[in-house]
């Protein structure tokens, strides 16, 4: 997950991915990535997180898409 320190929609989305998580007893690692550490991420995702990805693939941005998660864990992707 794309993420910034200062972006309340992050923190909003680490805590819908984990209750997510805990709601279906998912395994699955959340790593999260400040953009602003990383010049190539932010010139390419700029104000557009938070972001969740798999690799390259968007799966979703600013708020959690359940039904958009629950496609990719289904496609086995995460």
């Amino acid at each position: 997950m794309l993420s910034r320190t200062y972006c309340h929609l992050c923190d909003d989305m680490i805590a819908a991915l984990e209750s997510f998580r805990g709601r279906f007893s998912l395994t699955f690692e959340i790593d999260i990535v400040d953009i602003d550490q990383h010049p190539e991420l932010e010139a390419k995702w700029g104000d557009k997180v938070p972001v969740l990805l798999d690799g390259e693939q968007e799966i979703c941005h600013y708020f959690l898409d359940e039904a958009a998660l629950q496609r990719a864990l289904q496609r086995g992707i995460l």
